[in-house]
């Protein structure tokens, strides 16, 4: 059963409500996930499906071999573990501290992740499908990410990536796909978006000063007020732009005669 399988079956408003907001105790302390994950494989992977894990400090921890489908990590410190290659849908990580964290080739759908800390954070090929407004994305490494939408997997109407109001300066965003995310007023400045696919994003007043656009995809992304200080845009693709008389800054920008507008 694929991911949008088991959105459908669950209902949308899992991911906000699988856990009553109490009082009690996490199921598990640092020590006794430790032991779980020392005797753990492939094979037998650590039970960790579903469980509250709230408030914990995790930081460090090699999570390879565990199942965390439908954890409560909301507010836990995950920063420096490694979580590569783990399937996180349906999962609690609000306000979750996940910097220096590995989620190379990691699923993460349908989870609520407001404010959560993903600074430096290695993200590579993964995979998601979240509410990251107000997250803290700076200099994280999304090469190759795909965010964006699947049109051909969209049974409860369109599903996106929302990154509103995050902090995405320094980023590495290289051939990362964010198509129809939602962008506004996100912190871009000095971010590496060469061959970044943007179509149809809305970065309304998205800050991409400094930022190496090379190559990028932007054609129908919602610009209104965009900042383009001291950035550049060689070859980039501004096609069916309606605001492009909003734009800040192009006049600064590197590459300019070489950008694509129609």
């Amino acid at each position: 059963m694929n991911m949008y399988s088991k959105f459908r079956m669950f209902g949308p408003g899992l991911a906000a409500g699988l856990f009553c907001l109490s009082a009690s105790a996490a199921d598990f302390d640092r020590a006794a996930i430790e032991q779980l994950l020392a005797k753990a494989d492939k094979a037998h992977p650590a039970d960790l499906r579903r469980k509250d894990l709230t408030d914990l400090d995790l930081s460090g921890l090699d999570f390879r071999h565990a199942d965390l489908w439908g954890a409560d990590l909301r507010r836990s410190n995950l920063s420096n573990s490694n979580l590569s290659g783990l399937v996180l849908d349906l999962t609690v990580m609000s306000k979750i501290n996940l910097s220096g964290a590995d989620l190379s080739n990691t699923s993460v759908f349908g989870v609520h992740m407001v404010g959560a800390n993903l600074s430096h954070a290695n993200l590579t090929g993964s995979r998601f499908i979240a509410n990251l407004d107000r997250a803290n994305l700076s200099h994280a490494n999304l090469s190759h990410a795909d965010w964006g939408v699947d049109m051909k997997n969209q049974p409860m109407g369109l599903m996106r990536v929302s990154l509103n109001n995050a902090n995405l300066s320094g980023a590495n965003l290289s051939g990362a796909n964010m198509n129809k995310s939602l962008m506004r007023m996100a912190n871009l400045s000095g971010a590496k978006l060469k061959n970044a696919i943007l179509f149809d994003a809305d970065l309304s007043r998205a800050n991409f000063s400094g930022a190496d656009l090379t190559g990028a995809d932007l054609s129908g992304a919602h610009l209104k007020d965009a900042d383009f200080t001291n950035s550049t845009v060689t070859g980039t693709k501004f096609n069916r732009i309606k605001d492009k008389a909003t734009l800040r800054g192009l006049d600064s920008s590197k590459g300019i005669e070489s950008a694509v507008f129609d």
